[in-house]
């Protein structure tokens, strides 16, 4: 409880009434009314942040899903049980490394220059992107570094929400004459379903809310094509010290995971399977 009030519904509170506010954490706040939330209108880059979060957070659901779940059942599949460790340790392994070492990684790997994506590239013929400095391919590459680095976890989920099928159905429903697409599609899936939905929820919000990769590998360039909603509010707050815009922002962020995460809800009820 004392955890709950001190770090989060304590600084939520306090957003709230900052909102209203204009304070630059060096002179005295002054009573902003609604402006910093009529600014939320007609503030274009923070539209730009929006769209750019938004199309991050639906790759990452995408890719996360659908990958965390054909690794978990190829991985799910293999008999040998030393291999089968080995392979979930390998593809866990990068969840664990710090962004900053992913950072250093990944800029060496991914460098026009000498890079191994741009040797590799040069042997076909192939000029390598600017992958950082072009606004075509920084998003991109992003979201591909982002699922190198996190999709250990979703696949986790999957492999164990995948363990939790029986394998009585599964034998039943081939014993009646069902081939492994049927089984799959009309057995596992439905089965996996809770399972999928909640790897869904908690990619967006996760998704939602990235900053390391975009601050650390791109500092939200080139031409603000990277910048997610969360690092322009560190980016109002932090460095522009305009606290009462960067909380109306924070509560903005607030909302729209709330909302989304309860049209999830809303729609598990027609595909989710409930036993």
């Amino acid at each position: 409880m004392i955890f709950f009030l001190v770090f989060i519904a304590g600084p939520f509170v306090v957003a709230i009434a900052l909102a209203f506010f204009k304070w630059d954490l060096l002179t005295p706040a002054q009573p902003a009314g609604l402006s910093n939330f009529a600014r939320l209108f007609t503030d274009p880059l923070l539209g730009r942040t929006l769209l750019t979060t938004f199309a991050f957070a639906l790759a990452s659901v995408f890719t996360h899903v659908i990958g965390g779940l054909l690794l978990a059942l190829a991985v799910n599949r293999v008999a040998n049980r030393a291999v089968s460790y080995f392979a979930r340790a390998s593809v866990f392994f990068p969840f664990l490394i710090s962004w900053a070492a992913v950072a250093l990684l990944w800029k060496y790997v991914l460098d026009p220059s000498f890079g191994y994506i741009a040797f590799y590239l040069g042997q076909l013929g192939i000029p390598s992107p600017q992958w950082f400095t072009d606004p075509a391919w920084s998003l991109p590459a992003i979201i591909g570094i982002d699922f190198w680095h996190t999709i250990g976890y979703t696949f986790i989920i999957m492999l164990a929400g995948l363990q939790t099928v029986p394998n009585e159905l599964i034998e039943a429903a081939k014993t009646d004459g069902a081939s492994n697409r049927q089984v799959f599609f009309n057995v596992t899936i439905p089965l996996m379903s809770p399972t999928i939905f909640f790897a869904t929820v908690i990619t967006f919000i996760g998704a939602f809310q990235i900053f390391d990769p975009m601050q650390i590998i791109t500092q939200g360039g080139p031409d603000n094509s990277t910048m997610s909603i969360v690092m322009y509010l560190y980016q109002t707050g932090i460095q522009a010290f305009d606290i009462g815009y960067a909380s109306a922002i924070a509560l903005l962020v607030f909302v729209i995971i709330m909302g989304v995460t309860a049209l999830q809800f809303w729609g598990s009820r027609k595909w989710v399977y409930e036993q």
